[in-house]
């Protein structure tokens, strides 16, 4: 019997009258965005539950406004370092009088603690990530391409392990926020239509050409009446300040603002074109049209932002590039596919964008 298998059957009947799960997902930023709405019907659906995220203290702003949700920081650089680390975590959680684990990420770490979990008596339960699916889905030779279950709908699964059969029918949006005041210093008052562009992805298969970029800015800045705002980190800043380029209507918000006034800014555009990443979840999470541009990666992989139509998602030309995807995080390279991405044409990234601020 293998660790995941134990870990699913240890459990016993619950000896708390109102249950209190720890839902576990260290990183990263797209992924922690993506168990937001079935935390929210969660909260809704059951509102005698306590929930208790776990997860590293960057992503705590994410959570904030979430009903009856308590948010516990990991930090796995010092105090959660290590075995020993490991170990006061679970005592850090078990302080909280928690009765049920949702281990959302899966991975050795939250392996370990789950075992410790059942090893005390608790409920646990995990996410199936789908991995060997994956593997034959970006697989170079017999491939099997077709759509795989959607994240959301994974951790849907972890908790009706639980016991908890979530309805998702209608979809479940953080609210807007107000806009930054140093965000209004920078943009003022909001009067256009607010084009969010996130043109970076940590891999280079994973982020559109940035000579096509320049042009897709170009002419998104000559639409009357609107104004684009640039995301990315800090490693961008450099290259989004080219993206700039002197126009009066587009700008950088790198090293700008904090995160936390990132997503308060994000909840208010009025559409996001993002790479595969982070910014992507971010704005789907608030129910802002999201337009996301694909390479090496495919959105059959699962990882869609949320709630959001298959047209929004613009992918490669695999009749010219059929291993597409290659990959299901962009990290893998071919040869040869490095100008996948040059087969989406910049004048349907447009229109694309466009067609959701005229809807």
């Amino acid at each position: 019997m293998n660790l995941n298998t134990l870990m699913l059957f240890k459990i016993v009947p619950l000896s708390h009258h109102h249950p209190h799960i720890a839902i576990i997902r260290l990183s990263a930023m797209g992924d922690v965005a993506m168990t937001i709405p079935v935390i929210l019907a969660l909260a809704a659906q059951n509102p005698k539950v306590r929930i208790t995220v776990v997860s590293r203290p960057f992503f705590k702003p994410i959570f904030e406004h979430l009903p009856n949700v308590k948010f516990l920081s990991v930090h796995t650089h010092h105090e959660h370092k290590g075995l020993l680390g490991l170990y006061r975590l679970y005592r850090d959680i078990k302080a909280h009088q928690v009765t049920e684990i949702a281990d959302l990420h899966n991975v050795l770490r939250s392996k370990v603690l789950r075992f410790l979990f059942a090893l005390s008596g608790k409920k646990v339960a995990f996410t199936d990530k789908g991995r060997a699916e994956k593997a034959a889905l970006t697989s170079l030779t017999n491939k099997k391409f077709q759509p795989l279950k959607t994240m959301v709908e994974r951790h849907l699964e972890t908790f009706k392990k639980l016991g908890y059969t979530i309805n998702l029918n209608t979809p479940f949006f953080l609210k807007q926020d107000a806009i930054p005041l140093k965000a209004i210093e920078i943009l003022g008052e909001k009067k256009e239509k607010w084009i969010g562009i996130a043109p970076f992805a940590h891999y280079s298969g994973k982020t559109y050409p940035i000579d096509l970029m320049h042009k897709v800015i170009e002419k998104l800045s000559n639409k009357e009446g609107v104004k684009i705002l640039l995301f990315g980190g800090d490693s961008d800043l450099e290259r989004l300040e080219t993206l700039v380029n002197g126009k009066s209507n587009v700008f950088n918000f790198a090293k700008k603002i904090s995160f936390k006034e990132e997503l308060h800014l994000i909840s208010n555009l009025d559409v996001m074109l993002s790479m595969d990443s982070g910014n992507s979840h971010l704005a789907a999470i608030f129910g802002v049209k999201t337009i996301t541009i694909w390479g090496a990666t495919h959105p059959y992989a699962g990882f869609a932002p949320y709630n959001q139509p298959a047209e929004n998602c613009l992918v490669a030309d695999r009749e010219q590039y059929p291993l597409l995807p290659t990959s299901v995080y962009g990290n893998k390279k071919v040869a040869g596919y490095e100008d996948a991405m040059r087969t989406i044409p910049v004048e349907k990234i447009v229109a694309r964008v466009l067609s959701q601020l005229e809807d």
